[in-house]
This record gives structure tokens, sequence and C-alpha cells, in this order.
């Protein structure tokens, strides 16, 4: 029997040689950009430790055919004109598979970078629904939903669950605020229940957002909902609250992060976010969520899982593929199921997860939870 084994292994390694998996180089590079410093550091950086924790559950079972799985990070504080540079790089570098970028308007910055390079690219958390229905880029993918599934979500929850006959729709002028705030503002109008008092962006990074705030105090608004990310809510929330103004603020995933409850503090009580839909009932996305505590000592934040589940299907569709070569890749990751974090995906021929969803949050004693 051994000697029998032995052929069959010999046999086995000439069919690999010949007809084989086809990697360059001598490792897999899955390639990282992100927010990994700056105010929105706390959405990148989950991601860029979930790729480090998925690739190094590959290399400890030996690899991907052999080759083990490098990750190169690269920072781009979610801004585009950083989003670029890091793209260049990663390219220069030779990434064979990208897990980002973080932020809509990084992404949309950086993908026709990689387009040129033809590079595999899946993020965990651009919701833009232009760049999958655009079709503008048919090497990308990602783990989440997009913004106008999740403004329709937050205008239903607006009229239908809080009542609201007058909503104000606030954003960050950018790619993703702006876009969500726009969706909000259709759905608004098309349901006939309710009326847009105040469509208006604020600019980010400022001090003051007391004009704005008083705006939606003069228009009579009995809702807020807000397109962008947690620095730019966490003040408006709080000068909201310093004017006694008890409006229902309603966001999206940009502020559903803990950061956003540490930095408004008591002003951040009530207030209602959109996100991805719970799974910590999932055994993998448990087992995820402990790696994350054994490796770096601390709760994961924000994306974590959907990056988790972006490692996942990318060094799986290698895997399948034998290759890094994208026509290979991509159909690997549109034709076949995959266990991840999230639970069993696989992605549409627009690149979007199929089986992904948002449900809305509300900070009930200092930490956001599911409203069932």
């Amino acid at each position: 029997m051994r000697k029998g084994w032995f052929k069959a292994l010999i046999a086995g390694m000439t069919v690999a040689v010949m007809a084989g998996p086809v990697f360059a180089g001598d490792t897999i590079k899955l390639g990282v950009p992100g927010a990994h410093s700056g105010d929105l550091a706390s959405y990148g950086l989950p991601s860029a430790n979930a790729a480090k924790i998925v690739a190094k559950m590959f290399n400890d079972k030996g690899g991907i055919n052999g080759k083990m799985v490098e990750v190169i990070p690269q920072d781009d504080q979610c801004k585009p004109e950083m989003a670029t540079n890091a793209a260049t790089k990663l390219v220069s570098d030779g990434v064979d598979i990208v897990l980002g970028h973080i932020c809509s308007g990084a992404t949309k910055a950086a993908l026709p970078i990689y387009k040129e390079a033809n590079k595999v690219v899946m993020s965990p958390s651009a919701t833009t629904p232009a760049l999958t229905q655009s079709g503008d880029y048919p090497m990308f993918f990602r783990t989440i939903s997009s913004d106008d599934q999740q403004a329709k979500l937050g205008v239903d929850f607006a009229i239908d669950k809080l009542g609201a006959k007058k909503i104000a729709v606030l954003h960050d002028k950018g790619d993703y605020g702006k876009g969500y705030a726009e969706y909000a503002k259709q759905f608004i109008e098309q349901s006939g229940k309710a009326t847009v008092v105040l469509f208006e962006g604020v600019t980010p990074g400022a001090v003051d957002y007391s004009a704005v705030v008083q705006k939606v105090r003069s228009e009579g608004a009995d809702a807020v909902m807000f397109g962008g990310y947690h620095p730019e809510a966490s003040k408006i929330v709080a000068q909201m609250r310093k004017k006694r103004m008890t409006t229902p603020f309603i966001s999206d995933d940009g502020v559903k992060d803990d950061t956003f409850i540490k930095v408004a503090g008591k002003d951040a009580e009530g207030v209602y976010a959109s996100s991805s839909k719970d799974v910590s009932m999932l055994p993998m996305y448990k087992e995820a969520i402990e790696l994350h505590k054994k490796e770096f000592g601390t709760e994961p934040g924000a994306f974590y899982k959907e990056a988790f589940a972006a490692a996942q299907a990318l060094l799986t569709a290698v895997q399948r593929a034998g290759s890094t070569e994208t026509p290979k890749v991509v159909d690997a990751l549109r034709n076949n199921f995959v266990e991840t974090a999230i639970g069993k995906i696989k992605f549409d021929k627009r690149g979007d997860a199929e089986g992904t969803g948002f449900s809305m949050y509300q900070v009930k004693n200092g930490v956001y939870v599911e409203l069932k």
C-alpha cells in the first residue's frame, strides 16, 4: 500500500507540473489599502487586521497550492488623492488581488488604476451604488449592500416607524454621504407620505455646524437624515442637543461605529444608524471575533466581519481558480458559494454579494443595538 501511495503521489505531482496552478512570484500578494491613520482609521484598521488573520489561516494550512499569502497594506486615510497614490504603489509592488478601499470616494478614485492593471478588487465597505451598478468596473466586488438599499431602509424607518412628515436631509458633500442623501431625498419624495424640508451639504472638518442646525429647527423638521461619517455626525448631533433639539437623527453605516459614541458621548444616545445585518450567531463570525481578540487583544471594530468575509472570498477564489489571473478569479467569485463570517455568499454579475443586507440600529445605554 505504501508503494502504491508513493506512485500515486508522484503521478499527482506530474499532473500538477503539467497542468497545475499558475502563480507568478514566490507569494500571493494581497494588497490592503484603506484608512490606517487619521480620523477614519477606526474604519480601515479592522479590515487590515482581518486580512492578516485570514492570510494566517491559509498560511497555517500550507498556503494556497504551496504559495504563502503576503499582506501588503497601504494607507489612504479615505482621501481620494491618497487612494490613487496607494493604488499606484500596490500595483507597482505587484499585488495579485486587492482587499479595499474602505471609503467610497477613495474606492472610486482608485478603481481606474486597478482596472488598467487588471486587478481584482473587493471592498468590505464602499457602498456607492454606481461602483457596481454602472458596469464600469467588472473586476470590482463588495461584501456589503449598496447605499440605495441603505437609504430606502432609513426612509421607511423614519416615515413608517417614527411617523416623520418633514425630513431634513444633510450630507458631507462626499461620494458616499451625498449619494446616500440623494437616494434618501428621492425615496422620501416618492413615498407621498413626507416632504424634504431641507437638503444641504456641510463642510467636512468644520468646527461649527450651528447654522445648518438652526435651519433644521427653522424648517420644523421632525427627523434628520445624514449621509456621511462619524466626525461630522457627532458634531451635528452635539450641537442639536445643545440647542435642546430632540429631533431623531438617522444615519448610515459611516456613523454606525463605536468611535461615534465615544466622541459624541451622552449626545449619541438614541441616534439611529443603518449597518449590515447582525450575524453574531454564526459560528464562523464568532470564530472571527475570537481570533481578533487573541491576536490583537481588542474587539475588532467597524467593517471587520465584511473584511474578514472579503479576505475569505478572495483567497478561496484564488485557491479554486488555481491562479491569480483575473478572469479565472472573477469566474470563481461569481460561480461558487463560499462560507464566510457574514454567511454563505457568492457574487452576482455586477459584483454585489448575494445574501447581504442592512438593519437599523440605535444607541442604547452607550452601545448600538439592532432593532428587530
